[in-house]
């Protein structure tokens, strides 16, 4: 990336998206902080400083993107960071409004923000989207009676499930903008210190990194993997 370059980091008010903006800023790269609450967002890019700039942004709002997109002429980074996790419940306990509104930020989100602001992508030589996922939302893990989080018998399912199809259109995505140059590829970001849950907010696992790990799918060069799955360390994450 050139030093004017610029990345949109949205959900980065907070967690594992401030220090995905801190690291990128602390790259050279202008960065966008993108916050759906202004004030959170102003304080969050003082304490950044350097090329942090502010822009108010709610992904469950078409006019709010809409107005955001028409603000950048040019973007090289675009990192969907923004998530919720509103409940733990399996799907026989599950409420069809949790699942709607979980899908609205985490899916929905992505798909609106990456499409509005796919003509500045488009104005980059080497666009990069980065979407932050969750090992959760592996179908492969989730399925491995190894892995920790196989036993809650499909607890958390409107978050998991929603990040299962965040996956579906990162490939997508990547199929799709290959022939314009798009790296597009999906983190698992492990367990992190975060105010996404209570296991979350009680973790010992530091977001910054996880940013890294985000900051590397960013940057990556002309040769890099683009529709891949990749943990926090690089290794790649079974579908």
């Amino acid at each position: 990336m050139n030093d004017d370059s610029t990345a949109l980091v949205t959900g980065a008010n907070k967690g594992i998206g401030k220090e995905i903006a801190r690291q990128l800023a602390g790259a050279g790269m202008t960065v966008l902080v993108g916050s759906r609450d202004e004030e959170r967002g102003r304080r969050t890019v003082e304490e950044i400083g350097g090329g942090a700039r502010l822009l108010v942004l709610d992904v469950t709002d078409a006019e709010s993107v809409a107005a955001a997109a028409r603000q950048v002429e040019r973007l090289d980074v675009l990192v969907n960071n923004a998530g919720i996790m509103l409940d733990s419940w399996a799907p026989p306990e599950g409420d069809v409004e949790a699942f709607r509104r979980t899908y609205e930020t985490n899916l929905f989100g992505v798909l609106r923000v990456t499409n509005a602001f796919l003509p500045a992508l488009r104005r980059s030589p080497a666009p990069r989207v980065v979407n932050v996922s969750s090992g959760t939302g592996s179908l492969a893990w989730s399925a491995d009676p190894e892995q920790a989080f196989a036993v809650s018998k499909g607890g958390g399912a409107a978050y998991r499930s929603s990040k299962t199809a965040l996956n579906a259109l990162t490939l997508f995505y990547a199929q799709s903008l290959a022939d314009a140059g798009f790296k597009v590829n999906a983190l698992a970001p492990g367990l992190r210190r975060t105010g996404l849950n209570a296991r979350a907010a009680a973790s010992e696992g530091d977001p910054a990194e996880a940013a890294a790990g985000a900051v590397r799918l960013a940057l990556l060069p002309d040769d890099g993997p683009t529709g891949g799955f990749f943990s926090w360390d690089g290794t790649p994450v079974p579908w």
